[in-house]
C-alpha cells in the first residue's frame, strides 16, 4: 500500500504562485509513476502533470508553460510548482501514484492505484 498526502494549497491572487507537495509513504519501491490531477465540483478530474519512474514528465497543454513537476526520491515527495495562477486554476488538486503491472496513461484517472485526499487551490481575480 502507498499513502499519499498533499499540502501547499491555499488562496492566492491572479498571477501568484503556489508549490504543492505530495509525500508518499508505505511501500514505495521503484518503478512508481506520480501524477497531479485537479477537479472542480461537477466536472471530471483533469490531468495536470505527471512524472514516470525514469524522470520523464508530461503536462497538460494549457499548463505546461506555467506549472513544473519535480520529484525528490530521497524524500519520497513530488512537487507541483504553479506560477502565473489564474482564476480558472481554482480546483481541488490531487496527487496520484501508479505502480504496475498494467499500462500507465498519465492523464487518465483510471490509470492510478493510489490517491491522496487533495488540497484546495483558490485563485481570486
Amino acid at each position: 500500500q502507498v499513502q499519499l498526502m498533499e499540502s501547499g494549497g491555499g488562496s492566492v491572487q491572479t498571477g501568484g504562485s503556489l508549490r504543492l507537495s505530495c509525500v508518499a509513504s508505505g511501500y514505495i519501491g521503484s518503478g512508481i509513476c506520480m501524477g497531479w490531477f485537479r477537479q472542480v465540483d461537477g466536472k471530471a478530474r483533469e490531468g495536470v502533470a505527471a512524472m514516470d519512474a525514469d524522470g520523464s514528465y508530461s503536462y497538460a497543454d494549457s499548463m505546461k508553460a506555467r506549472f513544473t513537476i519535480s520529484r525528490d526520491n530521497a524524500k519520497n515527495t513530488v512537487y507541483l510548482q504553479m506560477n502565473s495562477l489564474k482564476p480558472e486554476d481554482t480546483a481541488m488538486y490531487y496527487c496520484a501514484a501508479f505502480r504496475g503491472p498494467g499500462v500507465w496513461v498519465w492523464d487518465s484517472d483510471q490509470g492510478y492505484n493510489y490517491w491522496g485526499r487533495g488540497t484546495q487551490v483558490t485563485v481570486s481575480s
